[in-house]
């Protein structure tokens, strides 16, 4: 397998910068998740890997080979699209050999390769079926198939479980993961799906407005986002507006409406500065009216529920800590508050994370 790297990759269409000066290296066997939101130049960066868009400026390397300018046949990568693009005329094995046809193999040499890249993706028996007598999941399995079997140096993923429904798409990131794993092919899965990222990626990459905006684990991602935006739009947070008091290291003091909350937070925060603390809803606990004295390390604020929704597993409460703030809190099912109630929220300093700016 190969590793894949994107140097200062741009792409204009006219006036529109759909993807600006973006450098990431995957290394060889892994996966890594391009996430963020719709138009913020995911696909547009896949397809300039794959060779269908010619990039504006910088370079595509697959291993020590350039490719920026090679067709793309020449790039060894494998395709899914997030419609499948599978040939409705074609039966699935028909489908699958496409790829190994075009290379010119000999039929025996592809009935072969066929047979076995269908057992392992789960569709050995339904090679004389059309696409139209396939389920969602089959289709799936089939245009990924179609990818593997050419032997591909790198496998690009164009939010392939969208057309999926809830119950399979998550059967089905479990899936890729294994498969992946399994043959240790380098891997770039785009979504727009933050749990999706998080389940079946060894980095993300989050990706706004054709921007990089952070690139690391997803533990890091989730717990230490380097902006708002990034804490915004990997899971739910909650937002505290703040100023900086002290600092000791990576260890923070804010003034915020709620109270003096103390916080870790990024290196690029100076004493003084303005800040904005997030929190996220499931670190949060839910006490009685009177906090009495917090250990150390415990930040507790006095607030009234204010709204309390019913989740399964989970009650999702509604906080009112005074000054316009609502603070969304993750409780048990089996939490007793109720609308009206007289609380404290509390929550560990290491789980509170101050980030440099305001809200918007």
């Amino acid at each position: 397998m190969a590793d894949l790297s994107l140097r200062g990759l741009t792409k204009r269409f006219g006036d529109v910068v759909a993807v600006h000066d973006l450098t990431l290296t995957l290394a060889s066997g892994e996966l890594v998740a391009l996430l963020g939101p719709s138009g913020c130049g995911k696909t547009t960066t896949l397809r300039m890997i794959a060779g269908f868009d010619v990039p504006t400026a910088g370079r595509i390397l697959l291993g020590d080979r350039d490719v920026t300018e090679a067709p793309p046949e020449k790039r060894t990568c494998g395709m899914v699209f997030q419609h499948y693009a599978l040939f409705p005329h074609l039966t699935v094995e028909q489908n699958v050999a496409f790829g190994l046809e075009m290379q010119g193999l000999g039929r025996p040499a592809i009935r072969r390769r066929v047979a076995e890249i269908l057992d392992r993706v789960g569709l050995g028996g339904l090679g004389r079926r059309y696409p139209r007598q396939l389920s969602g999941g089959q289709q799936q399995r089939t245009a990924l198939a179609r990818a593997l079997v050419i032997n591909p140096g790198v496998l690009l993923l164009d939010e392939p479980l969208a057309n999926l429904d809830a119950k399979l798409r998550e059967e089905m990131r479990f899936y890729i993961r294994a498969l992946q794993r399994e043959l240790h092919i380098t891997t770039l899965y785009v979504t727009h799906d933050q749990a999706e990222a998080l389940v079946l990626a060894d980095r993300v990459a989050v990706l706004m407005n054709g921007v990089l905006q952070q690139f690391g684990a997803p533990e890091e991602i989730y717990h230490r986002p380097q902006t708002a935006a990034v804490a915004a739009f990997i899971g739910v947070t909650n937002f505290l507006p703040g100023r900086v008091t002290a600092r000791s290291g990576d260890r923070f003091v804010l003034e915020t409406p709620a109270g003096v909350i103390r916080a870790r937070g990024t290196a690029d925060l100076r004493e003084g500065m303005d800040a904005m603390l997030s929190v996220r809803p499931e670190h949060i606990e839910l006490g009685g009216p009177d906090p009495g004295v917090s250990p150390d390390g415990i930040n507790s604020v006095r607030g009234v529920v204010r709204e309390r929704t019913f989740l399964g597993s989970l009650i999702d409460f509604r906080v009112d800590v005074g000054h316009g703030v609502l603070l969304r809190v993750q409780g048990r099912a089996a939490a007793s508050q109720r609308a009206g109630d007289q609380v404290t929220v509390s929550f560990d300093s290491a789980a509170a994370w101050a980030l440099p700016g305001r809200e918007g």
